[in-house]
């Protein structure tokens, strides 16, 4: 059994603990990670406190040998998140590594085969994280038999199971890996006359972007149904400034739009998305998890709609599903395109939204993304785009003053989007792509980078 991380304090739970004992009574091996790693020591009669608090990368000690730790070194790396810790551990448990803060970053029930990580071996950022979780599969006896072609021949015995015969499925697609694999799903699943793909250009998309989305979707088969929307979106959105009000409007016009082409054809019955288990994490729609922004394809589509929702993919990840794009023979350029967020370059505009500012952004972005290609270093991170916002810099253009706005360049690694660490360019090529963009760009003064991880941070801005 693995006890997951989320949101919640262990402390919350202090006069109910009864209601978890029988976690640690199961006779089965118990591994938890962050929450789950306090709700085991106050489950064993430890203390937990509210900390410093530990975000991204951090020193560990491994101080006592265990299996668990098999491979590992005695300091390593790990990813935190988190602010309250172990402070205390009764007789019964034996601590295995402690953090660069000097808290518990690990512990053993003694006598069981019940472990407690603060830290998260899961995520990408912890180097020998994997090697852990081996270890504690190896150490719980598991048959480890999962493989992609048994997953990609369930999803697509699901989707003939569950659409009703002759009914049609109306796919949003926006070209990137996850709509795309979604729709060759069904396609596969139902054939090419009951897949109704539908890609809607809401005038927010990168420079060039519908173009090359249309070629390669049409280089899989899929024919999509091309609907210009842009002043349909962009019209209820100038001037507002709230992000989330931003990505409510933007998920009802698309829901608008859906709507009538499913009462142009009756046998619609179906709405395709292609949602993955971060998008539904991060909008708090599973039970313990919290909001951190809200998704439009996630428990935003109205009743009115009137359609069954699919979601194939909404328990997988980003790298989980590149690699059923792989088994589909989705091409290269679709699989490593970089993630681009449903609501478009409307989350890259902080502050109040006005075609100035969505300018400026789709022109940085594209010179961020040349230059990446250039140096070779594109396909080597997970994002790469510009963000601007309200703030202005004073500079000097033609021996003038020149007030411009300030551009925020956001550019990291990660593997399934819930954890991402920021790429460290070279110099050199932070210093080009920030001269193009003040050249180029007459409302531009400043160029910064981000350097923070997620967590603390997101991703996206907003």
């Amino acid at each position: 059994m693995i006890l997951s991380g989320g949101p919640a304090s262990a402390n919350e739970f202090s006069h109910e603990l009864s209601r978890f004992s029988y976690l640690l009574k199961l006779g089965v091996p118990v591994l938890g990670i962050c929450f789950g790693h306090q709700l085991i020591a106050k489950l064993v009669g430890g203390e937990v406190r509210r900390g410093k608090g530990e975000f991204g990368r951090t020193f560990i000690e491994v101080v006592r040998d265990d299996p668990l730790f098999r491979g590992w070194g005695r300091r390593e790396y790990v990813w935190m998140s988190h602010r309250d810790y172990v402070a205390k551990l009764p007789s019964g448990a034996e601590v295995l590594a402690i953090s660069e803060q000097g808290y518990v970053a690990a512990f053993k029930v003694r006598d069981s085969l019940i472990y407690g990580v603060q830290f998260h071996p899961e995520v990408k950022h912890t180097p020998k994280g994997i090697k852990l979780l081996e270890n504690f599969l190896e150490l719980a006896g598991v048959r480890r038999d999962w493989v992609p072609t048994n997953y990609l021949s369930r999803i697509i015995n699901e989707v003939r199971e569950r659409v009703e015969p002759g009914a049609k499925v109306l796919a949003a697609v926006s070209g990137g890996v996850d709509s795309t694999v979604a729709a060759l799903l069904v396609k596969k699943a139902l054939g090419s006359d009951r897949l109704v793909a539908v890609l809607v250009d809401h005038g927010l998309f990168r420079e060039g972007e519908v173009e090359e989305v249309l070629s390669n979707l049409r280089r899989v088969g899929i024919e999509p149904l091309l609907i210009n929307a842009r002043d349909r979106f962009l019209s209820r959105l100038w001037g507002v400034r709230d992000c989330e009000e931003r990505r409510r409007v933007i998920g009802e016009e698309f829901a608008k739009i859906f709507k009538e082409v499913a009462e142009s054809d009756p046998s619609i019955k179906y709405f395709l998305q292609g949602t993955t288990y971060p998008d539904v994490i991060e909008s708090g729609f599973e039970e313990g998890a919290d909001r951190i922004k809200s998704h439009h394809n996630v428990a935003a589509l109205p009743k009115w709609l009137g359609l069954k929702v699919l979601e194939p993919l909404k328990y997988l990840y980003k790298d989980e599903v590149r690699r059923l794009g792989e088994l589909l023979g989705v091409p290269k350029e679709v699989i490593k395109r970089h993630p681009f967020p449903g609501p478009g370059l409307a989350v890259r505009v902080i502050g109040e939204f006005t075609p100035e500012k969505l300018e400026i952004v789709r022109r940085a972005s594209k010179i961020l993304e040349e230059e990446l290609r250039r140096a070779g270093i594109y396909e080597e991170v997970w994002q790469a785009f510009a963000v601007v916002g309200d703030d202005r810099w004073v500079g000097v253009k033609g021996d003038s003053r020149a007030v411009g706005y300030v551009v925020t360049l956001r550019v990291v690694l990660s593997e399934d989007a819930m954890t991402a660490d920021w790429a460290r360019l070279p110099y050199d090529l932070l210093d080009k792509v920030a001269r193009r963009i003040t050249s180029e760009l007459d409302n531009v003064t400043m160029v910064t980078y981000a350097i923070t991880s997620k967590p603390p941070s997101t991703i996206e801005p907003c």
